[in-house]
């Protein structure tokens, strides 16, 4: 079986990634198609073959795709086998072990893919609002760089999230981040009735090449693209009671 649809970054060329969608999958109704999301309330037995299709997609078992409980923290935690027991919580990965596939799961947060593939160090951020004016890009690049990366080497890559046509904001948020650097206003676009348009990739890539790591923005907007990406936004728009996670993923050979 080939590998489902996804997307791929030419800033991570040397090592194996993808952003997933929801083509390529078993989940039917809302959630047709690849749904990855354990948290969701899809059949269980779709997700896990989705996920399967997703690890196959690396060579690996489904064992050997690792993940973390994803509560929009800033925190970055090391793996280096499956988890033994519960998840961890946090919102990154970081890795050495040839085989795992870090993954991250999202549904308009910005799924965040690093490596120096010299140093063969991996890692894998889910980066909502939250978690990038939080800090949880940098927590991960330090992390890398604790297990021998250096980040002049480092190449992300911020994969399908929601942007800025369709992010509309209120006035508590721009203020929460303009409060927080006056350098922050240039992500905002006046919106209508005093909202604001929010640039979330634009963000997440001017925090990593603050720190020198050189930052990727995969064109792809998961607002608008109902046929192709999750959407937690859409979901809520549509009234829908749940909504699928779209699944970033990246490994070592």
């Amino acid at each position: 079986m080939s590998a489902p649809p996804h997307w791929r970054a030419r800033s991570l060329a040397k090592v194996r990634h993808a952003f997933f969608g929801r083509t390529g999958g078993v989940s039917t109704g809302i959630y047709a198609g690849l749904n990855a999301g354990t948290g969701s309330h899809d059949d269980p037995d779709a997700v896990a073959e989705n996920r399967r299709r997703i690890a196959a997609a690396f060579g690996a078992d489904l064992s050997q795709l690792v993940g973390v409980h994803q509560v929009h923290s800033a925190d970055a935690v090391f793996v280096e086998r499956p988890w033994a027991g519960e998840r961890p919580h946090a919102d990154a990965l970081v890795s050495k072990t040839p085989g795992l596939a870090l993954s991250v799961l999202t549904a308009d947060c910005a799924p965040v893919l690093l490596a120096d593939a010299r140093a063969q160090v991996i890692g894998a951020a889910h980066a909502g609002w939250k978690g990038a004016i939080g800090g949880v890009l940098e927590a991960t690049v330090a992390l890398m760089e604790k297990h021998g990366a250096e980040r002049a080497r480092i190449g992300a890559a911020i994969g399908p999230c929601i942007h800025q046509p369709s992010y509309e904001v209120g006035p508590e948020f721009h203020a929460r981040f303009t409060q927080a650097s006056a350098d922050y206003a240039a992500f905002f676009l006046p919106g209508i009735d005093g909202k604001f348009q929010f640039d979330l990739p634009g963000f997440c890539a001017f925090r990593l090449r603050a720190l020198g790591v050189s930052a990727e923005i995969v064109d792809a907007d998961t607002y608008p693209a109902a046929d192709t990406l999750f959407s937690h936004r859409r979901s809520v728009h549509a009234r829908e009671p749940d909504y699928g996670r779209n699944c970033a993923a990246i490994a070592l050979s």
